[in-house]
């Protein structure tokens, strides 16, 4: 599934689209190999964030958490 990882709140703020917020702490989920954070839009509407693990291991954390981000604020976008 992948090794864990986890992005403090500063790392996370500063690939978020501007305006976005963490809404809670993030946590690594083993069983899914996810680490797993709620962000909030603009609009306070409410976004699961996930990063996986495999992606950490190839294409590094932040490479990861850019992934993810751009992947959610997409879907965000409709």
């Amino acid at each position: 599934m992948g090794d864990e990882i986890s992005f403090s709140s500063v790392e996370l703020a500063s690939y978020l689209p501007a305006g976005w917020k963490a809404a809670e702490n993030g946590a690594w989920d083993s069983t899914d190999g996810l680490w797993r954070v709620l962000v909030r839009d603009v609009a306070d509407q409410e976004w699961r964030l996930e990063i996986s693990g495999r992606d950490a291991g190839e294409m590094g954390r932040t490479g990861a958490l850019r992934r993810a981000v751009d992947r959610l604020y997409r879907e965000a976008l409709g």
